[in-house]
């Protein structure tokens, strides 16, 4: 990078309008490999009042002193030893994130031809400056290229506020839509599950066999809170048949598998990650590994995972607690009749990792186990 020459420079032009205010602090670089140049633009931008420039004659610096510096426009001399101002851009361009605010290139040149300006253009080129320079065209090509950058920074501050903004209010809409879900799915919870925190620990315990099988981080916890809405078309079951103490018959256990359609019905057509996940679960969560469950049939890996994952949970956490209909099993009991039913109703490999987890605890709420944990 250049000293700041002394030099002879042609004097402020009678008459001429200082730069204003809002750019005078803006960076300026200066890239020439002519000396003479350098301290004349030097001298016009100092006396317009600019007060951050920077200078070199070595094109092969410029791509660092822009990654550096972060000067807010570039004054590039077209014609250099290499790169050239051509090979300085289109290093430039290739660097350049999507995302960043274009940088203004002001070329300094004295080819004037269609083709060079084209060429220059199509690789980043603002403006353009002719040799030998109008002091005053200096100033005011300069002045509006950093008001135009300005704005355009100001601009994108401000779209990316407001997409800080939108995204809060979403995230906010969004955790509102599952309280309110949550409510409604406590509602069902509460017509045969004395207890009330079922929903609540199948997601729990689905989150936990989640993490056991390796899901990402962000995936658990989706899948915690939408695992919390998979029986939430009970509501559309009949108490007659929800509460009924004894065996259902045929035609009363079709209306119950009529819940896992109802729930999705009840949380389709939304564009959430949490509730998209929550009507496949509701949908699915009754397939079964060899295919013989229902609604639909599927078998395998075509049941989505998260509702195999829920699957495992809901039905240990249904046998391990009581029901209007049915005792409590113990655990060991409950885990004795899922081993037999792997390989049919269940995943072999998600409960290979589901034996590994402390089952004592999963039969507690969720809120005992995080108490315990902090102790």
């Amino acid at each position: 990078m250049s000293a700041d020459p002394a030099h002879a420079a042609a004097p402020h032009p009678a008459g001429a309008t200082a730069a204003s205010d809002d750019v005078r602090t803006m960076r300026v670089l200066i890239a020439d490999d002519s000396a003479f140049n350098i301290a004349l633009l030097l001298r016009l931008l100092r006396d317009w009042g600019f007060q951050e420039i920077r200078t070199t004659t070595d094109s092969s610096t410029v791509e660092d002193l822009v990654a550096s510096w972060e000067p807010d426009i570039l004054m590039l001399d077209l014609q250099m030893p290499a790169p050239d101002g051509f090979e300085v851009m289109r290093r430039l361009k290739a660097a350049r994130s999507a995302t960043t605010v274009p940088m203004p290139i002001l070329m300094l040149t004295a080819d004037t031809t269609i083709e060079t300006r084209r060429r220059a253009l199509a690789l980043g080129a603002t403006d353009f400056l002719t040799k030998p320079f109008d002091h005053e065209e200096v100033c005011l090509r300069a002045s509006n290229l950093l008001r135009t950058r300005r704005l355009e920074r100001r601009l994108a501050e401000q779209n990316s506020e407001l997409e800080a903004f939108v995204a809060r209010r979403t995230e906010a809409l969004e955790r509102a839509h599952l309280d309110m879900l949550g409510h409604l799915a406590r509602v069902a919870e509460y017509r045969d599950d004395d207890t009330h925190h079922h929903t609540e620990r199948v997601g729990h315990i689905a989150a936990l066999l989640g993490e056991a099988v390796g899901l990402e981080r962000d995936h658990v916890a989706i899948l915690r809170r939408a695992a919390e809405l998979h029986d939430i078309g009970k509501v559309a079951i009949p108490d007659r048949i929800l509460l009924k103490p004894g065996k259902l018959t045929p035609e009363e256990f079709e209306v119950v598998k009529t819940h896992t359609t109802a729930g999705a019905d009840i949380l389709a057509g939304s564009s959430s990650a949490y509730l998209e996940m929550a009507a496949s679960i509701a949908l699915s969560h009754h397939e079964r590994w060899d295919g013989s469950g229902y609604p639909v049939g599927i078998a395998g890996q075509d049941i989505p995972i998260e509702s195999r994952i829920v699957m495992v949970a809901d039905i240990f956490d249904a046998l391990t607690h009581e029901r209007p209909y049915k005792a409590a099993m113990t655990v060991e009991d409950a885990l004795a009749q899922m081993r037999s039913q792997t390989g049919t109703f269940f995943d072999p490999w998600l409960m290979s990792a589901f034996e590994r987890l402390d089952h004592e605890r999963l039969v507690g709420s969720p809120e005992a186990d995080v108490s315990a944990r902090a102790a």
